[in-house]
């Protein structure tokens, strides 16, 4: 079950993909007009209101971005003369937008939808209010435009702490996510993980679809995890909080003896704590992994044991006479 991972996936998403809503976010939306462009590509996960552009201002209206008539926009349209009505809008939708998503089951005026025809741009309706549909679409676009990587590893939940195992294959990276299993932790993903950043900070890890929840033993072959442990032992995602790279014990090679130094491991542009624990017969892997775990958490409060410990030596030298 090794697959290979893949670096810097770059996310695409089109005008169908909203139509489909196959993640299940309740979009509600229907094709209105502009049938030709719905292959049209959303590069932006921000949606955009017309605003000025309906009353003449087009520069403010970014190129592939979804744009949102709502009833606002609609009542303003009604206020103007037909025809400048007609020519500001014929602006708006040659101006490249990914498609346009009309709110509140609204009925658009019938030259909205000639545009749309027109230019190949989509015009979409949805029932939903304006703000609901803002946050779910905002959500989806987030999810489905997230700069990813695909990392071969292991990532596992230790105490709420999101702990991604890397290391050669054959290292025993399986095995102590099994043995964490085992303690009552929960496991993410097995082999391949898949992670996403979320602005700005934050990196959200999953596994594939098609081997979620399962592991490989050498020697015993793929498990099930939540069949064998039931659905307590893994969950979905999670945020990705600490790196642990697993290296074979070298004899005479220099491994972190006191902790002072903290290190980190960039993915996707964020700088990840990251630890390197060296792995030799007897040795239990899962123990250490879990007690990093406790000392991540301890950290995250605030309190490092390895500084307090050198402030306490450091004070015992300067009183000695």
């Amino acid at each position: 079950m090794r697959t290979r991972s893949t670096e810097g996936i770059q996310p695409s998403l089109t005008v169908s993909d909203l139509l489909a809503d196959a993640a299940g976010y309740r979009l509600d939306l229907e094709l209105l007009a502009g049938a030709g462009g719905v292959e049209r590509e959303i590069r932006v996960p921000r949606i955009q209101k017309p605003g000025l552009a309906l009353a003449g201002y087009v520069a403010q209206i970014r190129s592939h971005r979804v744009q949102i008539l709502g009833e606002t926009e609609l009542a303003y349209l009604a206020t103007l003369d037909p025809a400048t009505a007609r020519a500001n809008v014929a602006q708006v939708f040659e101006a490249g937008a990914a498609c346009f998503v009309v709110t509140k089951g609204l009925e658009p005026p019938e030259y909205v939808a000639g545009h749309a025809d027109r230019t190949r741009t989509p015009l979409l309706r949805t029932g939903l209010r304006s703000s609901v549909f803002i946050d779910r679409i905002d959500r989806f676009l987030a999810d489905r435009l997230a700069p990813r990587v695909r990392i071969h590893g292991v990532l596992i939940d230790v105490m709420e702490v999101g702990i991604l195992l890397k290391g050669e294959s054959g290292i025993g990276k399986s095995e102590c996510a099994l043995d964490l299993v085992r303690r009552g932790h929960r496991l993410v993903a097995d082999d391949v993980v898949e992670i996403r950043r979320y602005a700005p900070f934050r990196l959200v890890g999953t596994g594939l679809d098609l081997i979620r929840y399962h592991i490989e033993i050498r020697g015993i072959g793929i498990l099930d995890i939540r069949e064998l442990f039931g659905i307590t032992s893994v969950r979905d995602e999670k945020d990705v909080e600490l790196v642990v790279e697993l290296v074979p014990w070298r004899e005479g090679e220099v491994y972190e003896r006191l902790g002072l130094e903290e290190r980190t491991q960039p993915i996707l542009g964020v700088d990840v704590p990251y630890l390197r624990i060296p792995v030799a017969p007897g040795r239990s892997i899962a123990s250490v992994v879990e007690v990093a775990a406790r000392n991540h958490l301890l950290r995250r409060m605030g309190q490092h044991s390895a500084i307090r410990l050198a402030e306490r030596l450091d004070a015992a030298l300067r009183e000695e006479p």
